[in-house]
């Protein structure tokens, strides 16, 4: 026997707290909460991308400039040529030392003493011989000197260690090839005993238009040598 005013038992009143059914089949469990998605991040690629690209465009701006300003230096330089100035092609020029003797005064250097005698220029050729007669590639020029040994033991002298210079300061090595033409006392090497004096003429081949200043006379090759004046 029922009464009217109890509620039925078999039927549940509606949770407040329960989920509404979910479409698919699925249902949550009683008391289930659901976890909040987390929020999504923003892509930061776009940002560094663009980052890149301003620094490419400051730097390209950066090359231009400078580029602008190297062309136009360059033209400056086009219309304002650098002129020497006398003074630097004076002070370019080359210089001839001052001599330690003239012509007909002895010097000396090492064992040796020497005294110039003579200078004869503007041959073109030496000899007679067809098998040793030589042409001048300029001119030849012969020095002859006297060399005394003034030491006390042999010493060795040769026309290979002697140099000419002319008055722009240029050297120039002996001929020996054409030396051997002349009537010389020592034509390639000899060696000078104590007290002996030899004559030496000494041959050098320089261009024509070259004017022999001054001579360099050598005991050795490894000697401090002495200049004589040629003027």
């Amino acid at each position: 026997m029922t009464y009217p005013d109890q509620p039925d038992p078999r039927i549940q009143p509606p949770n407040p707290h329960q989920q509404p059914p979910q479409p698919g089949g699925w249902q949550p469990a009683a008391g289930y909460t659901p976890v909040p998605e987390p929020p999504r991040k923003r892509k930061k690629w776009p940002w560094v991308v663009g980052g890149i690209v301003a620094v490419f465009v400051i730097v390209s701006v950066a090359s231009g400039g400078g580029d602008d300003e190297s062309s136009s230096s360059a033209r400056d330089g086009d219309a304002a040529p650098l002129v020497d100035s006398p003074q630097t092609e004076l002070e370019s020029a080359p210089t001839v030392d001052a001599p330690d003797a003239e012509m007909n005064a002895p010097v000396r250097d090492g064992k040796f003493e020497f005294v110039v005698t003579g200078i004869e220029t503007g041959l073109s050729s030496l000899g007679d011989n067809p098998f040793l007669a030589e042409e001048a590639q300029g001119q030849f020029v012969i020095v002859t000197m006297t060399v005394s040994n003034i030491s006390n033991e042999p010493q060795g002298l040769s026309p290979s260690n002697q140099t000419l210079i002319d008055d722009q300061g240029r050297e120039f090595t002996a001929d020996t090839s054409a030396a051997l033409n002349l009537d010389s006392d020592v034509t390639l090497w000899d060696e000078i005993n104590p007290g002996n004096t030899v004559t030496m003429p000494v041959v050098f081949d320089m261009p024509v238009d070259a004017t022999p200043a001054a001579i360099e006379l050598h005991d050795s090759m490894f000697s401090g040598g002495v200049t004589v004046s040629l003027r």
